[in-house]
């Protein structure tokens, strides 16, 4: 079932989740939110990386005045995460924020978390309810023998509840663990129960290249069930690596179009051309065009090249000390290797001025 298919729809700025909406990748500054300056510069960097929504730390009464100049300065939709200071999510959301993320159980006082809500009310701010593993409340820890799926759950829609009683529902949930398998039990208990817009990741996933497997492996299991209309990978290193993680991720579950996919095959005994080094230089080169929906393949050797190639838009296969250019599965071209990626950079060329 696409449980994002009937999940509310929820206004984040300029943005719209949830009801079918596209999934929207979201990254979090690694700035220091006080220094608007710059958090705007790496928020640009992250947009033009291909992130939708910015989240960004608020743990001071500095740092939620500096989400008006931060608002003002970017174009995507700005989240304040909020924790222990309800004064904080309230002075927020008068600088602008598109929308807060708090977790109730550290707000304080019911009075405190319908004072929160009453401003978010007021200026239709959607709320994100945030529970993670590590946060989970000790009755719930005892009641579920440890943290478990049903725990996280549990603790979500409790929640959910307290700002449902103080009449509003404008929200979005999280549910995070580092568990994999703990996180993706969560996701298909809570699709279940709520038909509130779901935010996914798995929290503290790693290092770039350890998280990056955990965070592709779980919510390539989450995502593909229908669950999901925000998605975070979370990762140690630098926010962009989160975002073209979350990319590619889409991208190969077919949530996301557009954009030039390059596949390259593996090395074998044929392989006489720096094959490694050629795909890595050619990664590079296609991200310039990601404006372009095409395939671009790079290939090993000349013995299977062509054939593998056949159904990418354009490919280079490599050879000794020469190669070919293929369009459209047809060899169009033999060129020497230092030649090869000056070649498809002019295909590249070539097919975005037919483009315009």
């Amino acid at each position: 079932m696409a449980y994002r298919d009937n999940t509310k729809t929820v206004k984040i700025g300029n943005r719209v989740i949830g009801g079918g909406n596209p999934v929207l990748i979201q990254s979090m500054c690694s700035t220091k939110t006080e220094d608007a300056a710059a958090t705007i510069a790496q928020i640009r960097e992250l947009e033009e990386e291909g992130c939708d929504i910015i989240r960004v730390a608020v743990p001071t009464m500095e740092a939620a005045r500096s989400i008006r100049e931060i608002r003002n300065g970017i174009s995507i939709p700005l989240v304040a995460d909020i924790h222990f200071d309800y004064r904080l999510a309230i002075a927020a959301m008068e600088n602008g924020a598109d929308k807060i993320r708090i977790n109730p159980g550290n707000i304080g006082s019911e009075d405190r978390i319908r004072a929160v809500v009453e401003c978010a009310k007021q200026r239709d701010i959607p709320i994100r309810v945030g529970v993670n593993s590590g946060s989970l409340e000790k009755e719930l820890v005892e009641k579920y023998g440890g943290v478990t799926a049903e725990g996280l759950v549990e603790s979500a829609m409790d929640k959910v509840r307290i700002i449902e009683r103080f009449g509003y529902d404008n929200l979005v949930i999280s549910i995070k663990s580092s568990d994999v398998g703990m996180c993706i039990r969560a996701h298909e208990l809570i699709a279940e129960q709520t038909d509130h817009p779901l935010h996914v990741g798995i929290t503290e996933a790693g290092t770039v290249k350890r998280g990056t497997i955990k965070s592709s492996v779980g919510l390539g299991i989450i995502l593909h069930e229908g669950i999901g209309d925000t998605v975070r990978v979370s990762l140690t290193g630098d926010p962009a690596e989160e975002v073209r993680c979350a990319k590619q991720i889409l991208k190969t579950l077919g949530l996301r179009k557009g954009g030039i996919e390059l596949v390259s095959c593996p090395t074998c005994g044929r392989t006489q051309i720096d094959l490694i080094g050629l795909a890595e230089k050619a990664e590079k080169l296609v991200a310039a065009y990601d404006d372009l929906d095409l395939t671009v393949a790079v290939m090993g050797c000349v013995v299977n090249g062509p054939g593998e190639a056949k159904e990418a838009d354009f490919g280079i296969a490599g050879g000794k000390g020469t190669g070919l250019l293929i369009r459209k599965g047809e060899v169009v071209r033999t060129l020497p290797e230092e030649e090869l990626l000056p070649a498809l950079k002019e295909e590249l060329e070539r097919a975005r001025r037919e483009k315009q």
